[in-house]
């Protein structure tokens, strides 16, 4: 019996929607389900299902890419939510509001169709609210400014905070919660990823040169930052287009 693999992967900023022209998370994300051309179902709840967001999403994940869908939630269709995310290889939760994300998903049940999808290995992804919504809480400007939000999923443990170098505020505010009782968690860059394998993260990922992942967490009351290590994608690739044009350089020369 083959055994699932249930895996869940989670940017900081970035993907599809910020730089339609670096493709390289979101192409990491479609190559975990194994599939020529994978069924893919955008979730844009933390952002109202905004038609622009979506109408980016279907341009990004055209045919033969992917088997692009969406569910909404504030316009409701025929389609149960249930019916149409299990029938996923990928679901992919936009950016936007965590509080109402998580609100609407609980009324509609959306919460314990997620888990399940999960368990069946259905790859999980997102960004922003999309990356904190799957733990515990995080760090959110939800409610205006920074504040925690401490009613996740809670499928992954722990907490987290999204735009980690993009925000000033984000990296104290995330300390300053935590010290007065968030749980410890992890901080992405945009363009950083963390991919998990069950609970476990499995690594990092960055589709830009600097961008990192972060542990961040309380010991021995203090609040310890530890950059991890982080994979930059397409490197290889770069490096060797570099050394193919340096030889047909030199080529020219002789």
């Amino acid at each position: 019996m083959t055994r699932v693999k249930r895996q869940i992967v989670v940017l900081g900023g970035g993907g599809f929607s910020a730089q339609p022209d670096n493709r390289l998370l979101d192409d990491y994300a479609l190559r975990l389900t194994r599939k020529q051309a994978p069924r893919v179902c955008f979730v844009a709840t933390a952002g109202g299902d905004n038609p622009d967001y979506v109408k980016r999403f279907y341009a990004a994940f055209r045919w033969p890419r992917a088997k692009a869908s969406h569910l909404p939630l504030f316009a409701r269709d025929s389609a149960t939510p249930r019916e149409q995310l299990l029938a996923q290889d990928l679901i992919y939760v936009g950016g936007g509001n965590t509080a109402n994300l998580l609100a609407v998903w609980r009324l509609h049940g959306v919460d314990q169709i997620m888990r399940e999808a999960w368990q069946r290995g259905i790859v999980l992804a997102g960004v922003c609210a999309g990356m904190l919504c799957w733990f515990e809480g995080g760090v959110t400007d939800s409610f205006g400014p920074l504040a925690a939000v401490r009613n996740g999923l809670g499928i992954l443990s722990g907490s987290a905070c999204p735009y980690y170098d993009a925000d000033p505020l984000r990296r104290p505010t995330y300390h300053r919660k935590i010290r007065d009782g968030l749980p410890g968690g992890y901080a992405a860059d945009v363009d950083a990823a963390l991919h998990f394998v069950g609970t476990r993260l499995k690594a990092c990922l960055s589709s830009r040169r600097g961008a990192r992942a972060y542990r961040v967490e309380l010991r021995a009351g203090a609040v310890r930052e530890t950059a991890l290590p982080t994979r930059l994608l397409g490197a290889r690739q770069k490096t060797k287009h570099t050394r193919q044009r340096r030889n047909t350089n030199d080529g020219d020369k002789s």
